[in-house]
């Protein structure tokens, strides 16, 4: 009796998902409320059921390789039934294959719920490679993130070896203030004491990338910046064994070959790739040459249990041509004065991924993943105004990384006044060590990375072991169809600690040393903290959302704040880490295949920030010296605006167009300001906050038609100050202001069955610009960005 008193009160809707070319049930597919935290997967036949409450909804699947399809179905009492057939986008006419993907917007935007983790309430854009038109071998970062407003990109070397990514006034050195990710885990040289990615994922080996801004600190980490998570390419699909490659050539000796395999073999499905890279760079005295591999394994042991093993491999020779000074880069941006700087990564990641589907509401994942990477730079770290004898030795700084973590993962879902609610939960343990040497290397030109002296280097020897534990919790509450709250909590420890010697020498006048004195520092820092946030979303309709976040941030301070000898820079002892915390507001949502857009505020406030200022200070001989100064600068806030906004100009002209027209625009407005409260240092404060332009903007044009596809980008960034001094310039061009700059690009692909061509103009007006001034590694200066540059890819699928 009670058995059927429970099927007469069931209420939603189910059905089955079928391949409409096999007639084969899809075991697996995602089945999904659009703008909803509810879903579930089909089982072994095919077949899923959702409980629903009355009213109407939008229903669709998503399966690789497979086109997504949406129903829209009105519950009002028992159970309804929906069947969907799937039809995979290689097996479709040519002509409907095109115009489907080229009207399809390129940057969508996280589920509420997707595996695992919350989204929920949070600003987010998901970028899809596949639809990009851009110089992929190269990893153009202005291309990949043109569609994400308000990111302030560094470009420091013409191959994209490194990936430069800051905003909202963070730091773009190395992606620092971001959580950087591949596959949901950890790929930065330590996240916590030294947060810096030194190995980016090679844009031809990736499906999407995810950006979640300042919000993410919740279940990502407690970063500023948020997350950005790189997702590989998987196996999946009905083929045993697939061969890709895209093979590259372009200005300044560019030769990329990126090969690839994948295949699906029932309940395993793999995907492996490697990638050779070299050339020359625009500059003098530059050079590269990189080696990037990585594999998967996918094994679905059960309907309800994965196994994933991953492992990825880089290693890479750069030559740097070094900075220059204001005046030299007026002369010739190419130049360089510095041919004997070089710089190597080797960067091994292994990692295990497990997930288990304890029901249909209950989801567990775990991530296990190390690293066990070195970084080698040597060369002249002297400004570029003193000359480089290649008969003196060069300095060499030598670190080695072996990093272990783990991260388990909970999304429970569970009904609640008569909603469905999602609880996400989890721990992470990661342990590190972190070797770091400096002292004098070889004099000479090549790529010779040994010390003079390894037993009694002449700067520095530590070992900098750390701990991080870290429980986090997020729920979201569906007050109603609507409106939705997510409050989460995250509770943090941390252990860094730094054992080892540092020499310091005091020379006179003349350059005489007067002493040479070894000290040996044992420090342990113990902290631990909480940290809270909250988000607000409500879903006006299918396509529009309104929604708010709040969440508090900190950044501990690194290993390179703690003890690195740089001329260039003197740090203070005494720094303490950084907090504050974001608050987002906006709306995001799209108008049938015509409109795509996000518009937002944000509101993001520095306690303590830690940057550089020029101060003066007298050494032992009573001499005053103007030097540059790392610590605690000020208190400073960034308010701002960021738009993104997509308008498919021939979906509004024409109902069934064959010429597909597109324009995007996106802009960021920012203000940025010290609120000078180190009384210490008010009198160097500047006004305005570093690496802020206070107009950011990228637009550009999209035109498809059948298997033709190019994109003309223009990109406009305002001038920004690189130190908080607001200096104009220094005779060093270590620091000084970063002068407004545009760039324009163009690219187009032409797709044939299993062939497709590639060819593109970056900088098409030859502009002459940087984006950075080096107070190290290149080298200390300007670092000019690349000229005009061409390039033309093959690719052939088999």
């Amino acid at each position: 009796m009670l058995f059927t008193s429970a099927i007469i009160k069931a209420q939603g809707v189910e059905g089955y998902v079928i391949d409409a070319e096999t007639d084969k049930p899809f075991k697996g597919a995602e089945v999904f409320v659009v703008n909803s935290d509810r879903q579930t997967t089909t089982d072994a036949n095919g077949h899923y059921t959702l409980s629903l409450s009355s009213g109407t909804y939008t229903i669709a699947v998503y399966q690789p390789n497979y086109k997504t399809v949406h129903k829209q179905i009105t519950i009002t009492t028992g159970i309804e039934m929906l069947y969907f057939r799937l039809y995979p986008f290689e097996e479709l006419l040519e002509e409907v294959q095109a115009i489907g993907r080229q009207s399809a917007f390129d940057v969508s935007r996280l589920k509420s719920v997707e595996g695992t983790l919350i989204y929920e309430g949070k600003k987010n854009e998901v970028i899809e490679l596949d639809k990009l038109n851009g110089n992929l071998a190269t990893n153009n970062a202005r291309q990949a993130f043109a569609k994400v407003p308000g990111l302030n990109i560094w470009e420091s070397d013409a191959a994209g070896l490194q990936l430069g990514v800051g905003g909202r006034g963070l730091n773009p050195n190395r992606t620092s203030n971001f959580n950087t990710r591949q596959n949901g885990y950890d790929i930065s040289a330590d996240p916590l004491g030294y947060p810096e990615s030194y190995y980016a994922p090679p844009l031809e080996s990736l499906s999407k990338i995810e950006v979640v801004r300042g919000a993410a600190s919740l279940q990502y980490g407690t970063q500023f910046g948020g997350m950005i998570n790189f997702l590989f390419k998987k196996g999946e699909g009905r083929k045993p064994f697939t061969f890709n490659t895209r093979n590259t050539v372009g200005s300044f000796g560019l030769f990329s070959s990126y090969n690839s395999v994948s295949g699906d073999l029932g309940k395993l499905d793999y995907f492996a790739f490697y990638q050779r890279k070299q050339g020359n760079g625009w500059r003098e005295n530059e050079s590269f040459e990189s080696n990037t591999a990585f594999a998967d394994v996918n094994v679905h042991l059960s309907d309800q249990l994965f196994l994933c093993f991953e492992f990825t491999h880089m290693d890479y020779l750069a030559r740097q041509a070094g900075g220059l000074t204001d005046a030299l880069f007026e002369q010739n941006p190419r130049q360089s004065l510095r041919d004997r700087n070089w710089f190597a990564i080797n960067w091994n990641i292994p990692a295990v991924i497990l997930e288990y589907k304890a029901s249909n509401n209950t989801t567990l994942n775990l991530k296990t993943f190390g690293l066990f990477g070195s970084r080698k730079a040597l060369g002249n770290l002297e400004a570029v105004t003193r000359l480089d004898d290649p008969e003196t030795n060069r300095n060499l700084l030598w670190d080695e990384y072996r990093n272990f973590g783990t991260e388990f993962r909970t999304l429970h879902r569970y009904k609640l006044f008569d909603q469905i609610q999602a609880l996400a939960a989890g721990f992470r343990y990661f342990q590190g060590n972190t070797q770091q040497q400096q002292g004098l290397g070889t004099s000479g030109y090549d790529a010779d990375f040994h010390y003079i002296n390894p037993d009694n280097l002449e700067d520095l020897s530590f070992q900098y072991p750390s701990r991080n534990v870290a429980f986090f919790a997020e729920n979201i509450f569906n007050i109603s169809e609507k409106l939705s709250i997510t409050p989460g909590l995250r509770w943090e420890y941390i252990n860094t600690q730094s054992d080892g010697y540092y020499r310091a020498s005091i020379p006179d006048l003349a350059g005489n040393i007067l002493y040479d004195t070894t000290f040996y520092e044992q420090n342990t820092s113990i902290r631990s903290f909480l940290l809270a946030g909250v988000g607000l979303s409500y879903k006006q309709s299918d396509h529009i959302e309104l929604y708010s976040n709040l969440s508090q941030n900190y950044r501990a301070i690194n290993f390179n704040d703690l003890r690195v000898n740089n001329s260039n820079l003197v740090v203070d002892p005494n720094m303490t880490d950084e907090r504050g915390y974001n608050l987002d507001i906006g709306m995001r949502g799209s108008w049938s295949d015509i409109l795509n857009y996000d518009w937002s505020a944000f509101y993001l406030r520095y306690n303590d920030r830690i940057g550089g200022i020029w101060t003066k200070r007298q050494d032992s001989l009573g001499v005053t010296k103007t030097y540059r100064l790392r610590t605690n600068i000020s208190d400073a806030y960034v308010v701002g605006i960021e738009t993104y906004t997509e308008w498919n100009i021939s979906n509004t002209i024409w109902k069934e167009p064959t010429h597909i027209f597109s324009l995007f625009a996106n802009a960021a407005f920012i203000e940025a300001r010290y609120l000078k409260n180190n009384a210490e240092l008010s009198e160097n404060v500047g006004d305005f906050v570093e690496s802020v332009p206070k107009l950011n903007v990228k637009t550009g044009l999209n035109y498809a038609f059948n298997n033709f596809s190019s994109t003309f980008q223009f990109t406009y960034v305002s001038d920004q100050y690189s130190e908080a001094s607001n200096a104009e310039n220094t005779p060093s061009g270590i620091d000084g202001l970063i002068p407004a700059y545009y760039v324009m690009d163009f690219s187009l692909k032409y797709t044939h069955k299993f062939a497709q061509l590639e060819a593109g103009i970056n900088n098409l007006t030859n502009s002459s610009y940087f984006t950075r001034r080096a107070t190290g590694y290149p080298g200390p200066g300007i670092i000019p960005s690349s000229g005009r540059n061409y390039y033309v890819t093959l690719g052939l699928t088999f």
